[in-house]
């Protein structure tokens, strides 16, 4: 006979990005990333979304406080900040709550930060929201940049995976849902291109 694969628990900690605001359900990178993988022939688990749209790093804290999560998720993906830069929240307060939460990812990986996946913060003030708002892109653009590299040094020094998708947000200003500000699900999909082949690599990781 031939064996089923058992399903690997999956983990996907975030914002409004995580969840996939105004796009279906079923369009969100998380679920997308999910779906590829399984045509890949591999077996994640159905995401175990812990994301809200409007949070920041320690409203991510305290929503993961709630949901009594425990160790043992063989995938876990962080995707979380700009909330906090559109507040205008401080870098440094950043870098202090994300260290904390990417510590939390790794335990909840059972204490394995190579199956651990950083996933950046897409750049907004490109969208037809932000010139709306009156806002200034670039000025977004570099405080997100330097929020980015905050949380790509801290992948590397703990030993997790770090995907890059900002330029992506970049390159694609009007690839956007109704609302003008979140990722119409094509963006999600080419996000997933990038994630994916990380994801490969860090569901093989033993450490």
């Amino acid at each position: 006979m031939t064996s089923v694969p058992q399903e690997l628990p999956y983990l996907a900690l975030g914002d409004s990005y995580t969840i996939g605001e105004a796009v279906a359900a079923d369009a969100c990178w998380p679920e997308v990333l999910v779906q590829r993988l399984r045509q890949a022939g591999l077996a994640p688990g159905d995401p175990r979304i812990v994301a809200v749209t409007g949070w920041t790093t320690d409203e991510l804290a305290q929503g993961m406080d709630e949901a009594a999560l425990a160790p043992g998720y063989d995938l876990v993906t962080l995707q979380i900040g700009v909330n906090n830069q559109y507040r205008g929240r401080s870098a440094a307060d950043y870098r202090e709550q994300f260290a904390g939460l990417l510590a939390r990812a790794i335990q909840l990986a059972r204490g394995r930060p190579g199956r651990v996946v950083v996933v950046s913060i897409p750049d907004w003030g490109v969208t037809r929201f932000a010139r709306e708002q009156g806002r200034d892109p670039a000025l977004v653009g570099r405080e997100l940049d330097a929020y980015n590299a905050i949380a790509a040094q801290a992948s590397r020094d703990a030993g997790a995976h770090f995907v890059d998708i900002t330029g992506v947000s970049r390159q694609h200003p009007d690839l956007l849902a109704a609302d003008g500000l979140h990722p119409a699900a094509a963006q999600y999909g080419l996000w997933t291109e990038l994630i994916e082949p990380v994801v490969r690599v860090a569901l093989h990781s033993t450490r």
